[in-house]
């Protein structure tokens, strides 16, 4: 499904596939060559999404663009079943396990593997190569490499990275009353939102 969000609309070229129950909302462009495939949603909130050439996005991945972090995926990149990447920038030849999550104004440097269920975390800067570990976080900039019971090494790095400023644009400690009143608001773009017809496909935004 391709949708028009804010005036914007998704870019196919026709050497891309799409499949029918996938969904592009926004200011989304795909590369030559890249796949989308059953589930996935590619949703350009307010930042712009890229997806390089010959790129697979996979099942019920969600890739995210935000205002101050578009998304920026390079070529060959495979972004696995049930990933999240928001407002992330992946170089090429990245691969992204099923389950890896990337966080806004997080780089995963070139060739970098992020296996099952690991994270790289806001504003954190992973270098090219490096193997993120099955359930790992790497955070900082260098990032570092944690294991899942390290969160007291974790959360010294963690704390100075600003995660709901960067995510929620309040500081830490703001009530979940204030940061849901400011994300109803956000999300509520959504409903001027127009779904588009196939011939729309191939349609600059």
């Amino acid at each position: 499904m391709l949708i028009e969000h804010r005036g914007q609309r998704p870019v196919v070229p026709d050497s891309a596939y799409v499949a029918p129950s996938a969904t592009l909302c926004g200011a989304v462009v795909l590369g030559d060559g890249v796949r989308v495939l059953h589930g996935a949603v590619l949703s350009a909130e307010d930042g712009e999404i890229r997806i390089g050439v010959n790129t697979v996005v996979m099942e019920h991945s969600l890739v995210r663009g935000r205002a101050r972090h578009r998304t920026a995926v390079g070529d060959a990149v495979l972004i696995g079943p049930h990933s999240h990447v928001n407002g992330a920038t992946i170089q090429d030849e990245v691969f992204v396990a099923t389950g890896a999550s990337l966080f806004p104004g997080s780089v995963a440097g070139a060739g970098a593997e992020l296996r099952i269920n690991s994270v790289l975390h806001a504003n954190s800067k992973l270098a090219p190569g490096t193997v993120v570990p099955i359930g790992w976080i790497a955070a900082g900039d260098p990032a570092q490499l944690f294991a899942p019971g390290q969160h007291d090494e974790l959360w010294e790095v963690q704390r100075g990275l600003d995660f709901p400023g960067t995510v929620y644009g309040v500081p830490r400690g703001t009530p979940m009353t204030d940061i849901m009143a400011r994300q109803s608001a956000y999300y509520g773009a959504h409903r001027d939102d127009r779904v588009l017809g196939s011939e729309s496909t191939n349609d600059v935004g």
